[in-house]
């Protein structure tokens, strides 16, 4: 019971749209109408900028980290932990405030890492980052970087470095990325995948009537 209590809290604070909100107030635009339709940090750069993708990975980042600290203040149950992050990036990826389309579970996946197992959370940013930097694919350095930090974690919860269940962890959050990242997948295959600096591209109208939006989030003209 503690656990599904804790699955709901992270869920809902990963369902915050922060993207969606800094969107609006910024530059007065739904950054969903543009590029992925994610409200994730990448595609808030490439609609209204750096400094805004970067407030807004900072704040997608607390979603699990409270979600954690709050396991960890009220249940001493290491599962609970492990479920409110997962949650939290189920919320950030699919928010209940935002039409379930939010972003691909990144900042909330790795704010958890460092949280729960700093050594993995690093493997993410030193595998990540590199990749990122060379190829300009912040898709392909996200997945990689989520991918070896997965495995990391898996060998350390192996050797006893960190509670077996946080193995768990691993396995819903590098599937919520991937899933999340399949369209990407096929864009870096084909060739056909922006680049960091590459401004966003307005969607279709037939796109734009497609995709959904959430409670008191209207579509912007």
């Amino acid at each position: 019971m503690e656990v599904l209590v804790f699955v709901v809290v992270g869920y809902l604070l990963g369902s915050v749209p922060f993207g969606v909100m800094v969107g609006k107030i910024f530059k007065g635009v739904d950054v969903r109408d543009y590029g992925s339709g994610s409200s994730g940090m990448t595609n808030v750069i490439r609609t209204i900028g750096v400094r805004a993708g970067a407030l807004v990975m900072l704040l997608d980042m607390t979603k699990s980290v409270v979600a954690i600290l709050l396991a960890r203040a009220f249940t001493d149950i290491q599962g609970a932990e492990v479920a409110a992050a997962a949650a939290a990036m189920a919320g950030h990826s699919w928010p209940l405030f935002a039409g379930f389309k939010g972003g691909k579970g990144i900042a909330p996946g790795l704010s958890a890492l460092f949280v729960l197992s700093p050594i993995a959370g690093l493997v993410t940013l030193v595998v990540g980052v590199p990749i990122i930097a060379v190829t300009r694919y912040m898709s392909l350095g996200s997945m990689v970087g989520t991918l070896c930090a997965c495995v990391a974690l898996i060998v350390l919860a192996a050797t006893g470095y960190v509670p077996a269940v946080y193995v768990w962890l691993a396995v819903a959050g590098g599937s919520i990325v991937t899933f999340r990242h399949r369209e990407n997948i096929v864009s870096l295959v084909k060739g056909r995948e922006r680049k960091l600096g590459q401004g966003a591209a307005e969607p279709s109208p037939e796109q734009k009537a497609v995709r959904k939006k959430g409670l008191g989030w209207p579509r912007s003209v």
